[in-house]
């Protein structure tokens, strides 16, 4: 019988290891072609692992809650006689066994591929002086700008159980050079968020919280990995950035009763539900095109103004936490091509589908806190992004409209939109002239447009 080797697969440029978290198959299981075996958790998202061969399953090599690195064997799958072709095939398409050359030679600019021998040897008595896990990847690293074993235990790592992740250690690794004290924040998270993050200088320590008393009755409940990760960014978030929110009610009428006319019909030609989500998100695109200075990241004193728009949508899970699916050059989308890429993330966001990539290089930020009832909100900034903005509940409200005639009283449907943004580069001018014009473009819909 043949048995093949079950690869932990590639997930993204930036991602070399997963935790095991849960196995979906038992030794002795019989498992389809496509079939998911294991579920995964890395720093962006959760998700789970097919087998590419149908066969029965013989082995976990992985325990849950372990760490497994991308290309690594998990599981062995008996897949019928030697001589199967099939099995062959694909055996020889997987993953190879070791992290790419290109995932090691993009960790510190200029570094050359590093042979194992020489990794091992920089650190072969880091398993006797330490029993802290470094990662193949964070080795090669430290050996290559020669950072001891004692400064690595130095490092405080944002990764799964404080493990130190590639970010970590070239932050170390450039302020070390800078002569700077290190504070590291977290790499990213599930929620979307961008791997390279701004680090402040000079990091204010924030106060240690108080100490709870825990009354008889009274539920513990331990924060998942998701729900950690996202405090701690969020909490780096309002550390390193100055928020100010502009607030402005926008007349969406126009909008309301043109998708009543043609949502019936749209769903019938394209198969797809059409929301008030993408006509937002195109309105945002539009928006950034005319202000492209709020399309922009800061590092340290550099503003890095981005050429593409990709517009993450905050994405609320059933388990409660967030996550923030990413689309990507969004300008170059029709109101079409939003809707569908809307309607994907959205569903495999809810059912832990979504691929690292497309929770990363985000570079504007959109909640919609309406579809909760909720009429406004201060959103807090999705770094390294310098501005969010929340989209409120549309309401029926009495409003002065001037027509021809004079002024007369109606019953129009509004919603307020509220953005926060980075006052360090993103001055009120700026921010209350783009969220005026994200209004101008949602109350100039065309009610005729023919999608």
């Amino acid at each position: 019988m043949a048995q093949f080797e079950l690869l932990l697969p590639k997930m993204g440029e930036s991602v070399a290891e997963a935790t095991i978290t849960k196995w979906l198959k038992n030794p002795g299981d019989t498992i389809e072609e496509d079939e998911p075996v294991v579920e995964i958790a890395t720093d962006k998202v959760d998700s789970e692992v097919p087998s590419p061969v149908s066969g029965k399953f013989v082995k976990q090599l992985i325990n849950p809650d372990e760490i497994a690195h991308v290309g690594s064997v998990i599981a062995i799958i008996e897949t019928g006689d030697d001589t199967d072709p099939q099995a062959s095939k694909q055996a020889e398409q997987a993953i190879p066994s070791t992290i790419s050359d290109t995932v090691i030679a993009d960790a510190v600019p200029g570094m050359q591929q590093i042979d194992d021998r020489e990794i091992n040897a920089g650190f072969r008595n880091t398993e006797q002086n330490t029993s802290r896990f470094y990662s193949p990847l964070v080795k090669s690293i430290a050996a290559e700008e020669g950072i001891s074993l004692e400064e690595l235990d130095q490092i405080q790592g944002t990764g799964a159980e404080g493990r130190v992740t590639k970010q970590d250690i070239l932050q170390f690794i450039k302020h070390k050079k800078q002569d700077v004290s290190y504070q590291p924040q977290p790499e990213s998270i599930p929620s979307g968020f961008l791997s390279k993050e701004y680090v402040p200088e000079k990091q204010i320590s924030a106060s240690p919280a108080p100490s709870l008393s825990v009354s008889a009755g009274d539920e513990i409940i331990e924060m998942d990995r998701m729900r950690k990760l996202i405090a701690e960014h969020m909490i780096m978030s309002k550390r390193v950035a100055p928020h100010v929110t502009s607030f402005i009610e926008a007349d969406v009428t126009n909008i309301v009763k043109w998708r009543e006319k043609i949502k019936t019909s749209f769903e019938k030609r394209e198969g797809e539900k059409i929301t008030f989500t993408p006509i937002f998100i195109q309105a945002v695109a539009k928006a950034i095109k005319d202000m492209p200075m709020i399309n922009v990241s800061v590092d340290g004193t550099r503003i890095i103004k981005h050429r593409d728009i990709n517009i993450g949508m905050a994405t609320a899970l059933p388990s409660g936490n967030l996550i923030v699916p990413v689309i990507k050059n969004a300008d170059q989308l029709n109101l079409v091509g939003i809707t569908r890429a809307v309607n994907d993330l959205a569903v495999r966001a809810r059912n832990s589908k979504l691929q690292p990539d497309e929770v990363k290089d985000g570079t504007f930020t959109l909640t919609n806190i309406g579809s909760f009832g909720n009429v406004m909100g201060v959103p807090i900034i999705n770094q390294p992004q310098v501005a969010i903005l929340a989209i409120g509940a549309i309401q029926k409200k009495p409003a002065v409209i001037e027509t021809e005639y004079g002024d007369v009283i109606a019953i129009r449907h509004k919603m307020f939109l509220s953005m926060s943004y980075d006052h360090r580069v993103v001055d009120g001018a700026l921010g209350g002239m783009f969220i005026k014009k994200v209004a101008d473009y949602l109350e100039a819909w065309d009610i005729h447009y023919n999608i």
